[in-house]
């Protein structure tokens, strides 16, 4: 019948090594480690992600503008094509008027289920070119929890790799102690000389 005793690591006894001590204090070290350093990145990191994609969404407000327009060209029949799992759309010509009173024409992407005549909004940058809109709050806030829950998994991943690697040198420091004394124990056994 096997007895498992808790903490033996931690007392004094005549079979604990000094590998053990030190592969006990590594899992206390990995335990603090993965309850405070790897939410403490996670956060961070998500701080950090949230301030750059508000800063990159501010800059991309500022370069472009959004228009109310009207569909004008032909909408296809054939289904629009997916781009990296974005929002279906196609490009066709839409038409709005400017403040001044003149009438523009430009081709841009608008989304799926959009018919000749149905008004949209399209954003285009300082050259006219179609772009996307610039992320939204929603979009922001995506990439903020996704940067920070990266940190905290890579945080763990390297934590994880540290206490494997001890454990290995552990494990390898354990079997060089077990031959040296092997080597003392089995000429006594067998009746061998070394």
């Amino acid at each position: 019948m096997r007895t498992r005793v808790r903490g033996w690591r931690w007392r004094r006894n005549p079979l604990r090594r000094r590998s053990d001590v030190v592969e006990a204090w590594t899992v206390l070290a990995v335990a603090v480690l993965m309850l405070l350093a790897a939410p403490l990145m996670g956060a961070v990191v998500g701080w950090w992600a949230h301030d750059d994609a508000r800063a990159v969404a501010a800059e991309q407000r500022s370069e472009r503008h959004r228009v109310r327009a009207e569909v004008a060209g032909r909408v296809p029949d054939s289904p629009p094509t997916v781009q990296g799992g974005r929002e279906r759309s196609y490009r066709v010509t839409v038409r709005w008027t400017e403040a001044g009173g003149a009438t523009k024409t430009a081709t841009a992407r608008v989304p799926a289920g959009t018919d000749q005549g149905d008004k949209v909004d399209v954003w285009f940058d300082s050259r006219g070119r179609s772009v996307p809109a610039p992320p939204d709050e929603t979009a922001i806030w995506q990439h903020t929890l996704v940067m920070g829950a990266c940190g905290a998994g890579g945080t763990i991943a390297v934590i994880l790799l540290g206490h494997s690697l001890v454990r290995g040198v552990a494990d390898r420091r354990r079997l060089v102690e077990w031959e040296r004394d092997w080597a003392l124990t089995e000429p006594q056994w067998t009746r061998r000389r070394a």
